[in-house]
């Protein structure tokens, strides 16, 4: 005689509800905090890497070479991660494929608030190593903070700064979008957009060391504190702008969206 809270019999084995429900919700908990572990991780990388470029060989490879090391590294985490969380590892980049209807309004939020931590531990590991360095300051040398007027790399003003960081953010954003949508030749998304990210970088360290990322600037900005923080607002504000633009020219201009993933 089957007992009442028996769902089904599989192979002779009676399965309880209860277990099936306790299994369904854990291996969808795995699931998603792999999603925000991949985001934390990839932001980690991103800001290590291009900021730790910066830094540690800024003055063997230049500014070519960090636009370089920013591009590179997000490329590789495209494909790293990609298939596990979209690797957006930007709050830019989740703000824009929330408006696209991408992304849920709550994995949004934990997106951002991961990505904004990754950034932070990327920061505190490279002061740690940068610190090893005899006579390291880092009042002096940062963490490859952004910056404008006084904190521009070639003494831009806030003007100037803003719409740099607007403009670039919604050209990223654009590439972004087209090389994840369906129609997009499938396997290539991650070469265009960290040749992007290399191209915008060439254009902009000189002005503003290159933001178009709030979590890459909130990591330095709050380590090293001082003018980096007292300017952080500009590099939260333009990105955000310059996604949202992107993201509604992207959505009513070029149709419904049209997403692989």
């Amino acid at each position: 005689m089957e007992t009442k809270n028996t769902l089904f019999k599989q192979d002779g084995i009676h399965v309880h509800p209860l277990k099936v429900l306790i299994t369904g919700w854990c291996i969808l908990g795995m699931m998603t905090m792999k999603k925000y572990l991949a985001e934390l991780l990839g932001t980690f990388v991103l800001v290590l890497i291009g900021t730790g470029s910066a830094v540690i060989a800024g003055s063997y490879i230049g500014f070519l070479g960090i636009a370089l090391a920013f591009g590179f590294s997000l490329l590789v985490m495209v494909y790293a991660i990609g298939h596990i969380s979209g690797c957006h590892i930007n709050p830019a980049v989740t703000i824009a494929m929330l408006v696209n209807g991408r992304i849920s309004l709550r994995s949004a939020g934990v997106y951002i608030v991961v990505q904004c931590f990754g950034a932070i531990l990327a920061s505190l590991v490279l002061l740690s190593i940068a610190a090893g360095l005899p006579g390291f300051d880092l009042s002096v040398s940062g963490l490859g903070q952004n910056g404008y007027g006084i904190a521009s790399p070639a003494g831009y003003g806030m003007i100037a700064c803003f719409i740099a960081e607007v403009v670039m953010t919604f050209l990223f954003l654009i590439v972004i979008l087209g090389a994840t949508s369906k129609e997009a030749p499938a396997g290539f998304a991650g070469i265009a957009i960290g040749i992007s990210l290399a191209m915008i970088h060439i254009v902009t360290i000189p002005i503003t060391g290159t933001s178009v990322n709030p979590a890459r600037s909130i990591g330095p900005a709050l380590v090293v504190g001082g003018t980096a923080l007292s300017q952080l607002w500009m590099f939260l504000v333009s990105p955000i702008i310059g996604c949202l633009i992107a993201a509604y020219t992207w959505k009513y201009l070029f149709g419904q969206d049209r997403t692989r993933g």
